[in-house]
């Protein structure tokens, strides 16, 4: 059975409102070049216009494909634990030049998730400890299971999206499954 830090983490990495039927998933990695483009231009479109207008629920799944990806993944996902992934999410994407190429990127990603309000004892226990390496394993092993092939990879409802179009795109698509009326 998942322990409480698990179960915190995991509800972390959502947003939106519980009762909305249709779900967003976007399968990511933090230091995957598209899925930093699909963030800088597009995240913050679709999280105001369908997110905080109760037409979507938004989660994260971890796809770490990269060197320090896993590393990333951890911290935010650590950070989750603690109520502050979205916060987390956003510095690790917007600073993804500064670590990707660390020898040890932990020291940086950790600062990030502190200047996100994650208390860094709390943060560096749940790294140490791995509470969140078979949440992070279970996303990765379930999305190969129904063919993610690479980042970033998006579901609407049943529909799939790959790959870091632009917003209008998104928009257009996001809406025509809405209309369609997809759960």
């Amino acid at each position: 059975a998942p322990d409480s830090i698990t179960r915190a983490a995991d509800r972390g990495r959502i947003l939106g409102n519980a009762s909305v039927p249709t779900w967003f998933i976007m399968v990511s990695d933090f230091q995957c070049p598209f899925c930093k483009a699909w963030h800088d231009s597009t995240y913050a479109i679709v999280k105001k216009n369908y997110v905080d207008t109760g037409k979507l629920r938004m989660a994260f799944i971890n796809f770490p494909l990269h060197k320090n990806s896993l590393a990333a993944a951890r911290t935010a996902m650590c950070a989750s634990a603690q109520g502050k992934f979205w916060g987390t999410h956003d510095r690790i994407f917007d600073t993804q030049d500064k670590w990707k190429n660390l020898k040890d990127p932990r020291p940086f990603l950790d600062a990030l998730a502190v200047a996100a309000g994650a208390d860094a004892a709390r943060l560096r226990g749940c790294e140490a400890g791995g509470h969140v390496d078979a949440l992070i394993a279970a996303d990765q092993e379930r999305f190969q299971r129904v063919g993610v092939g690479g980042t970033p990879t998006f579901y609407i409802g049943r529909a799939t999206m790959v790959g870091a179009l632009p917003s209008r795109d998104f928009r257009h698509f996001i809406d025509s499954v809405l209309a369609a009326g997809a759960k």
